[in-house]
């Protein structure tokens, strides 16, 4: 396998498939596709990463041993569709090692003010039609919030909400409680 430079694969007019994603470079950018298109997503803000560290601690101490949480795997949705959730849950036994190939049960998005409306339409649309159960945005900055959707009869409901210091009580795919403030707090200011 040869590794593709980023500005040698920009330069191709051309669809993307996710056997591409296997040349990408290691350089720090997240690499994903929809419907062929490459987007390249820039390193993550600290806070965004603070989150997703949070969330991973959380889940994974309330994990039990028939899950996997998982910090931003590629999960090939299709030839042409392949997403980086921030965190997701996956059963144990849908583990690859390189990308996922089967929804996970729990996809996770720490929106930014640039990623909000992408996280809530497109790539919302994306993870209910692949099947993932479970969808949750939280959104790091201003006032931390967690949304969750579930999937009920093939499209994503609304099922919580909830800001600041409130917690919240989860039941899928396992128990567990988040307070979205939590989940950004430095300890400063």
């Amino acid at each position: 396998m040869s590794v593709m430079r980023a500005p040698e694969a920009w330069a191709d007019d051309r669809v993307f498939t996710v056997e591409d994603l296997e040349d990408m470079p290691d350089d720090g950018f997240r690499y994903e596709l929809d419907d062929g298109v490459l987007i390249v997503s820039p390193a993550p803000s600290n806070l965004h990463q603070l989150a997703v560290s949070r969330l991973q601690m959380i889940l994974g101490a309330a994990c039990p041993p028939e899950f996997l949480v998982l910090s931003g795997p590629g999960v090939n949705i299709s030839r042409f569709q392949h997403r980086v959730p921030d965190v997701a849950v996956i059963r144990t036994e849908s583990f690859e090692e390189m990308f996922l190939v089967q929804p996970p049960v729990l996809a996770i998005e720490v929106a930014s003010p640039r990623t909000r409306l992408y996280d809530l339409g497109r790539k919302k649309e994306v993870y209910e039609r692949f099947g993932i159960r479970s969808y949750w945005i939280v959104e790091s900055g201003g006032k931390p919030s967690l949304t969750v959707f579930e999937l009920r009869r093939g499209r994503y409901t609304q099922t919580a909400q909830v800001f600041g210091v409130d917690s919240l009580e989860i039941a899928r795919p396992f128990g567990v409680t988040i307070v979205p403030a939590d989940l950004v707090a430095t300890g400063s200011g």
